[in-house]
């Protein structure tokens, strides 16, 4: 299994069909190192997400969605998801339109297993610019 860090093929195409808007509603769901997520990723499922106290199964809303541009790179970001008093092992995570049937946005490995014990969990967004989370150059 693993996780590749990538925006997922199918909302690159979605986009352009006007498919996914600023006002519908964005999750990100947590992932074990067992799950196999990658471009080819077209949906939110529960199978291998994370689990433990603290954690509800389909993940967290983002809030503030915000888009820009810096030079030529169009970029979409999103508010730090926080998860308080938690316990969690994970090692990615999927970004998901839950108002548009779960599809699936973008996936991303951590590139290690990040674990909370009855702590914060934090999935640590880049700055907003070029370097930002989800981006089109």
């Amino acid at each position: 299994m693993a996780i590749t860090t990538a925006i997922s093929n199918s909302y690159k195409q979605e986009i352009l069909e006007g498919v996914h808007a600023s006002t519908d509603t964005y999750k990100l769901a947590l992932y074990t190192d067992a799950a196999t997520l990658s471009a080819s990723t077209t949906a939110y499922s529960a199978t291998n997400e994370a689990s433990g106290t603290g954690y509800d199964a389909g993940g967290k809303t983002l809030t503030d969605f915000t888009t820009g541009l810096s030079g030529s790179t169009a970029y979409l970001t999103f508010t730090d998801p926080v998860w308080e008093n938690a316990t969690i092992t994970a090692r990615g995570c999927l970004i998901y339109n839950s108002s548009k049937e779960n599809k699936a946005v973008a996936a991303f490995d951590f590139g290690q297993n990040i674990s909370s014990v009855n702590g914060t969990f934090t999935v640590d967004f880049p700055g907003v610019g070029a370097s930002s989370l989800i981006r089109v150059g």
